[in-house]
């Protein structure tokens, strides 16, 4: 879908690589400007998942010629995806000023946790930080527990890598009509904000506060996990009154009164009791037979390694085990079957590269 356009990333750690991957899997010509010399970085695998059907070249950008080499490839390129502190690429003379004065449509893509400017922008942190902040951590636990989030997903990822991704789609799609680049702000703490409005407008339904477990999708009985007897755990979300009375169907609770009124927020806590302990007393496969096929709304919760086995992943082909566990490109597109290619090695396609440009290699 995106076999017209080139990014340029700069290389970095965490929701930077990520949005580059997301648009590699698309089908862009993604270009990685690995450190010449250096390994990757320490505890991180040397060709990550997240480097996959990505080009390398090796690169020194202290080095005045390298940076003239990379000034060069610019000059092709629809995107440049950097995820340094504010500042750092200025510093090492490829701020967008610069960068837009050899290529005036390219697409600056900066990936930061607190943005570009503003009285944080100069301090480090890490996806907790950042959505603890935004207000996206607050409702991410039971009433009386610490908000604890799937690591990197709702942050890095979810406000960081996506919003970095759209934009610069966005920004490509401007500069292919005006031949206007643009600088692309993705800040973890903005995304990962914005992801709340949907929640927000939830709010709109019940009581004008941020009391944690008295929101529609925090607080009731039948929008949570439960410990199964072996240990295991079960999802329940069944929001719309149609899926909840098949839920009750299931579960035989149909004309319990205890769970009559499914939007009172009194009767939240003893119905929570009560589920919690119809669930201990069978393991997880117990429930995922009850609930197989029908539309309640309750769902195991499963492991990566155990979601590469399940039915659904194996008929879609959600997640690979080959070379190392990792989901699919996503989203699909009709008639079109993308499989994930592997990571290069660092600095693999660096003659290829230069050839290309016509510049000669370095001994």
């Amino acid at each position: 879908m995106l076999n017209s356009i080139r990014i340029i990333e700069i290389e970095g750690l965490g929701p930077a690589p990520f949005s580059a991957m997301h648009l590699a899997d698309l089908g862009a010509d993604v270009i990685v400007v690995h450190r010449k010399g250096g390994n990757a970085t320490p505890g991180m695998p040397t060709a990550p998942v997240v480097d996959r059907g990505k080009r390398s070249i090796a690169l020194d950008l202290k080095d005045p010629q390298n940076v003239a080499t990379l000034k060069k490839l610019l000059v092709t390129a629809d995107g440049l995806i950097e995820g340094f502190r504010p500042g750092v690429m200025e510093k090492l003379g490829l701020g967008p000023e610069v960068c837009h004065a050899i290529n005036p449509a390219l697409v600056y893509g900066r990936m930061t946790g607190w943005g570009q400017s503003g009285p944080m922008s100069a301090m480090a942190g890490h996806d907790m930080n950042y959505i603890g902040l935004s207000g996206a951590l607050w409702y991410a636990s039971l009433p009386g527990q610490p908000p604890v989030a799937p690591p990197t997903l709702v942050g890095d990822i979810g406000g960081g890598a996506l919003y970095l991704t759209v934009g610069m789609l966005a920004g490509i799609l401007n500069a292919r009509q005006t031949g206007k680049g643009t600088v692309v702000d993705a800040a973890i703490v903005d995304g990962s904000a914005h992801m709340m409005n949907l929640l927000m407008a939830l709010r709109q339904s019940g009581p004008q506060n941020s009391d944690r477990g008295a929101s529609l999708l925090d607080g009731p009985h039948w929008s949570r996990t439960y410990v199964c007897a072996d240990g295991g755990f079960f999802s329940v979300q069944c929001l719309e009154p149609k899926f909840y009375a098949i839920f009750l169907g299931l579960m035989g609770l149909e004309d319990d009164p205890d769970f009559a009124q499914q939007f009172e927020r009194t009767s939240w806590a003893q119905a929570t009791q009560r589920l919690a302990a119809l669930f201990a007393a069978h393991p997880r496969e117990h429930w995922t037979q009850v609930f197989a096929g029908s539309d309640a709304c309750a769902a195991p919760v499963l492991s990566p390694d155990e979601a590469l086995k399940h039915p659904l992943s194996t008929a879609r082909g959600i997640w690979s085990d080959e070379g190392a566990l990792q989901a699919a490109p996503a989203p699909r597109f009709d008639n079109q079957q993308v499989k994930p290619r592997n990571p290069p090695a660092r600095g693999e396609h660096t003659n290829e590269i230069l050839a290309a440009l016509r510049v000669p290699p370095k001994p």
